[in-house]
């Protein structure tokens, strides 16, 4: 069902307009600007208003980096979003998670080796993105370890993935080089 080629193409640099460049001026990192940012720049006004609720859920976010990268990697993976697990897989790696974690989160919350909260982190994520709701028994897990504004954070990263995964594969956003795709 995923494009195989973009339906919506990056926009050149050349057709960048004063407005464009100063929003993925900021963005370029390594000497380039990611597909993500560049294909969200054929609609300037979005791309601006859409960094800040982003930036908040990546760099501002009341949960830690290692628990926010569990859930965003499985929604990259329940939504077959290639392009957000691979640079999620990169962001989670140095936010502390091993090549086997990253490879585990693909099995879910019953694969052997996740530890109690781990696991639950998962199934809130699996729980999230099939009915739209956490369960009672996945709240109260949740709740013994997050304060009021982290359950509130993480409902909104999963659905902030969920969000970015379904305009990714249905714009047919491509991985740049230097990245890894899905396990094979």
């Amino acid at each position: 069902m995923h494009p195989t080629e973009p339906r919506i193409k990056p926009l050149p640099e050349p057709q960048w307009d004063d407005e464009t460049r100063e929003l993925l001026e900021g963005l370029r990192r390594d000497g380039r600007v990611f597909n993500i940012f560049s294909t969200l720049a054929r609609h300037p006004k979005l791309l601006k208003r859409w960094l800040v609720f982003a930036g908040h859920i990546l760099g501002r976010s009341s949960l830690p980096a290692r628990e926010r990268e569990i859930a965003i990697l499985r929604m990259a993976w329940l939504s077959g979003a290639e392009y957000e697990w691979g640079h999620h897989a990169a962001i989670g790696k140095d936010a502390g998670l091993g090549a086997d974690e990253v490879r585990r989160i693909t099995e879910g919350p019953a694969a052997k080796g996740w530890d109690a909260f781990d696991a639950t982190i998962l199934r809130a994520v699996d729980e999230l993105n099939s009915n739209t709701a956490l369960s009672d028994s996945t709240w109260s897990l949740l709740e013994e370890r997050y304060n009021t504004e982290q359950l509130i954070d993480f409902v909104f990263t999963v659905g902030q993935y969920k969000l970015v995964s379904m305009a990714l594969n249905s714009l047919g956003v491509r991985l740049e080089e230097g990245f890894e795709g899905f396990p094979r």
